[in-house]
């Protein structure tokens, strides 16, 4: 009998544990970003798009999918640190109502300190907002050996680490499902432009979840 009480008792728990997990995994909730709003991405090559055309970068493509008008302020080579000093300026210039925010994979590939890493994404996140612009956060895949020999990549943990610190809503995976994927990238670490498209898809899907965009 106490045996038995004991384990309705650890099913309970485990129940009550799994509610408040489903419940803490909700995606965080944006205000609607209206079809013609001003919309900064901002990254690196895989934003500026190469490997493949300007018409079929993911912030063109995205454009069309939302009506945003996506001005592309992604810049080859970009670290976080060179991101977040020309943040700034971009804000003063485009006035975004909304920052994708896709840097740190020339961070993660130049083996840069972490630290310095996470601090220049969550300032670019927090400047954003502090100039009244609302972000979604952009996960960069995490370089490893494995990947070249399985074919698969996996976001950097501290992506979504950043999100549930700023309550920032988080496209997970999508650069990772990308650039795993052979048929979809131009080299080893760009997309081609099928690639793009299904990257700039991802990002409409986050939007649509969090609430920043209206299924149109």
């Amino acid at each position: 009998m106490i045996l038995q009480r004991r384990v309705a008792l650890a099913g309970v728990a485990l129940f009550v544990a799994a509610l408040f997990g489903a419940c803490s995994k909700r995606p965080v909730r944006g205000h609607p970003v209206r079809a013609d709003a001003p919309v900064l991405a901002l990254g690196d090559s895989l934003t500026f798009g190469s490997g493949a055309t300007p018409e079929t970068s993911y912030p063109a493509v995205l454009a069309g999918l939302t009506g945003w008008q996506v001005f592309n302020a992604g810049v080859p080579g970009d670290t976080s640190a060179q991101a977040l000093q020309r943040l700034p300026g971009l804000l003063q210039e485009h006035r975004p109502a909304l920052v994708l925010v896709s840097i740190g994979g020339n961070d993660l590939l130049r083996r840069l300190p972490e630290a310095d890493t996470r601090a220049n994404v969550r300032r670019i996140c927090e400047l954003a907002r502090e100039r009244g612009a609302q972000v979604l956060l952009l996960a960069v895949p995490r370089p490893s050996v494995a990947a070249a020999f399985t074919g698969s990549l996996s976001d950097h943990p501290m992506y979504a680490e950043i999100a549930a610190e700023l309550q920032l809503p988080l496209q997970a995976g999508g650069w990772a499902g990308v650039l795993a994927d052979e048929s979809l990238r131009s080299d080893q670490i760009h997309a081609n432009a099928r690639g793009y498209a299904q990257m700039a898809r991802k990002v409409y899907d986050a939007a649509l979840v969090s609430g920043l965009a209206a299924p149109r």
